[in-house]
């Protein structure tokens, strides 16, 4: 009888003993892990010159996508006005229409016209010559400001390997101290700040040569473009001059 009301006594005392045994332990609180942008943050002051570079390149590769296209360098508009004003030999308002437009062929134009309307006893080879310098002044220009991209290219894995390096001296710096345990918090953080930067330097650096490659192909595609479109315009000013260099003497008369 006495072990019948140990073993109920015993049941009795089970389920709060289980209870206590099934309750889960506290957890720790963990620190959460650091967004994207507190990474670039604490990557050091590398990465504020890499940051203005970005958006340097940005701005470069908005504006070359639309002053470098073949409406800004030779639109077939143009073209057929250029065409149908020189056969009719209306030399001073293809200037005026040349004056109106910004197209690089327009440009070209309007140096020839206007040397040609001011010396009209200039020869065809010096019209020439015109013509030459001015389109090799804008495929010049055009050439140069493409170079920027490369130059973006070039700089922003230079600067990513220089915040590599400070990194690397951080770490460095962090096993020579003497602070304990934080040591290897100073190291981690020194490699990161390393790795951060060389991966910003060169996240810039890539498609700023991959853009370089793809402005500079259709620079010169324009360039080859405007040539054609000038030597044109060069061929149709020519019937006006006799053969072998002779002066015409209808060039401006025609205008009167």
């Amino acid at each position: 009888m006495k072990i019948s009301f140990l073993f109920f006594a015993t049941l009795a005392s089970a389920p709060p003993l289980l209870a206590q045994t099934a309750t889960p332990p506290l957890v720790p609180d963990v620190p959460h892990s650091q967004t994207i942008m507190d990474t670039l943050i604490n990557a050091g002051p590398v990465m504020i010159p890499l940051f203005l570079l970005s958006i340097f390149f940005v701005m470069l590769v908005i504006v070359y996508l639309i002053t470098i296209r073949r409406g800004a360098v030779v639109s077939s508009g143009y073209m057929a006005t250029a065409d149908a004003l020189l056969r009719k030999r209306d030399y001073l308002g293809l200037l005026a229409v040349s004056n109106r437009h910004g197209e690089a062929i327009a440009r070209v134009v309007q140096k020839m016209l206007e040397f040609t309307t001011k010396n009209p006893n200039a020869e065809f080879q010096q019209v020439r010559e015109i013509a030459e310098t001015e389109g090799t002044r804008v495929a010049a220009s055009l050439n140069n400001r493409v170079i920027y991209l490369a130059d973006i290219g070039m700089i922003a894995p230079l600067l990513g390997l220089l915040g590599t390096v400070f990194g690397i001296i951080h770490s460095f710096g962090a096993l020579g101290a003497d602070i304990g345990s934080a040591r290897y918090v100073a190291l981690s953080r020194g490699i990161s700040q390393a790795l951060v930067n060389t991966a910003a330097g060169l996240a810039i650096g890539i498609p700023a040569m991959m853009f370089y490659a793809f402005f500079r192909g259709r620079a010169q595609k324009l360039i080859s473009e405007l040539e054609a479109a000038a030597t044109h315009v060069l061929a149709l000013l020519s019937l006006q001059y006799g053969k072998r260099g002779e002066r015409t003497p209808v060039l401006i008369e025609d205008e009167l």
